[in-house]
């Protein structure tokens, strides 16, 4: 392709900032990033209170977010932000230790099969379904795979794996066909209370992209990057670096692809480009462009979780010391209750922001009102032993839009990556691959090395 083409880069959350880092990295200088808001990150959103800055979104790293260390070393940064930690209650506001059977002799041997299943499954992933954690979904309906290896290498890797099938299955009957079923009691922590949606609802493919084996153990032992500025920062420093900056409270009215051209409305003025990369949210992408039938098709197919956040002062003597899961609220019969709620600075006491998150929608349950969610979390706040005084900060997210099993066994995604580069048009972004930045952000290192070599 000639590096100088005309590139126009809808979003300027991770996916799209990166694919501009991407594509200079390779050559192509010739772009413009448009970004509706007046800011960048998207999802990664920190904002700050008392001088130092919070999370509203994306909360953390781990080792294994090798996109993440390609940003870090193009901008020259690094995870410098405060060590976390957790501890657990239930429902009455006790503090529990659900993992220590010396706690809970009763569940001894539940804990004990639950580790032996979990080394089984790491064992299972590695053999049946080896292809399992590349990025992206290309092939896997189909029993295929082909990318890169989730390692420091990437190393580029494609075969056929007949067992891959297997993940279109919602993650609860994934585990339950091998066998493995109380390893959910550990991959919940970081995937339902970090609003990725509930077992009985979300394909396997999703859970294990995101929370691939050596991710999850990551999670486990609490190896965490976290950034001191928050995790906002990361795209502040990649906007700030990047030669074209994200061009912020661009309002997108029209895009017409016609000619082999792109023309894009923004801000009442028309601009010309000859390709474009969509990193926004395609299920809107028909609001303002000429969407085509087998574009909407598909895209009217996507789904998405309504994941709300609350940041709260408290009292100084009702002050959390830590950060709290409460696991018994990450079921669909206790949708809309408080699942975590997120200490951040261990260093200045009890005068700082402390951020609540909460899921509102399962795709068999009625979808829950955000006012009253917000009443169920402060409830529970007070239940927990830490009430809330002042709520300063909410967010109702559109978070991890994704498509359900049968329309991604019946190849949801081979159709949509068949169609890459047609009229002109990219498509990145979230639901191309997983809702953290760091698979948004490898899909879009991938997405350049594909097609603008």
């Amino acid at each position: 392709m000639d590096k100088d083409v005309r590139i126009a880069i809808i979003g300027g959350g991770p996916a799209g900032l990166s694919a501009g880092m991407y594509l200079e990295q390779a050559g192509y200088e010739n772009y413009t990033i448009f970004e509706r808001n007046g800011w960048v990150g998207g999802k990664c959103h920190s904002p700050e209170y008392n001088g130092r800055r919070y999370e509203l979104g994306a909360i953390m790293g781990v080792p294994s977010y090798y996109a993440i260390k390609d940003v870090e070393d193009f901008c020259g940064i690094t995870h410098d932000g405060p060590r976390l930690n957790r501890n657990y209650k239930d429902l009455n506001g006790n503090v529990i230790d659900p993992f220590n059977p010396k706690k809970h002799p009763l569940k001894a041997p539940r804990l004990l099969q639950m580790k032996r299943q979990v080394k089984k499954f790491g064992e299972l992933l590695q053999t049946k379904y080896k292809g399992y954690d590349i990025n992206g979904h290309r092939g896997v309906a189909q029993g295929r795979y082909n990318g890169y290896a989730v390692s420091p290498e990437r190393e580029y890797i494609s075969g056929e794996n007949e067992n891959l099938k297997d993940l279109a299955l919602p993650f609860k009957e994934f585990c339950e066909k091998n066998g493995v079923e109380l390893v959910q009691d550990i991959w919940i922590g970081p995937f339902t209370s970090f609003g990725y949606g509930y077992f009985d609802e979300i394909p396997a493919a999703y859970v294990l992209k995101y929370l691939d084996f050596q991710t999850t153990m990551n999670f486990v032992k609490v190896n965490l990057w976290t950034w001191k500025d928050g995790t906002q920062s990361i795209w502040e420093h990649l906007n700030d670096k990047i030669k074209h900056p994200a061009r912020l409270n661009s309002d997108i009215t029209k895009i017409e692809r016609k000619d082999g051209k792109v023309f894009i409305t923004v801000n009442g003025e028309v601009e010309e480009f000859d390709k474009l990369i969509v990193t926004a949210p395609l299920q809107y992408f028909g609001e303002y462009a000429d969407i085509r039938e087998d574009e909407k098709s598909h895209f009217d197919k996507i789904d998405f979780e309504r994941y709300d956040v609350l940041g709260f002062l408290t009292e100084p003597d009702k002050a959390p010391d830590i950060s709290y899961y409460i696991m018994e609220n990450m079921v669909p019969g206790r949708l809309g209750h408080l699942m975590v709620y997120y200490h951040r600075w261990s260093d200045i006491g009890p005068d700082q922001m402390y951020v609540t998150y909460a899921l509102r929608k399962h795709r068999d349950l009625k979808e829950l009102p955000y006012e009253d969610v917000k009443q169920t979390v402060l409830k529970d706040l007070e239940t927990m032993g830490n009430p809330a005084k002042e709520v300063i900060q909410e967010r109702d997210w559109y978070y991890f839009p994704h498509v359900f099993s049968e329309d991604y066994a019946a190849g949801w995604y081979d159709d949509v990556e068949a169609m890459q580069g047609k009229y002109d048009t990219f498509y990145a972004g979230e639901i191309m691959s997983f809702g953290d930045m760091d698979e948004t952000v490898e899909y879009s290192r991938e997405l350049v090395l594909r097609f603008f070599k």
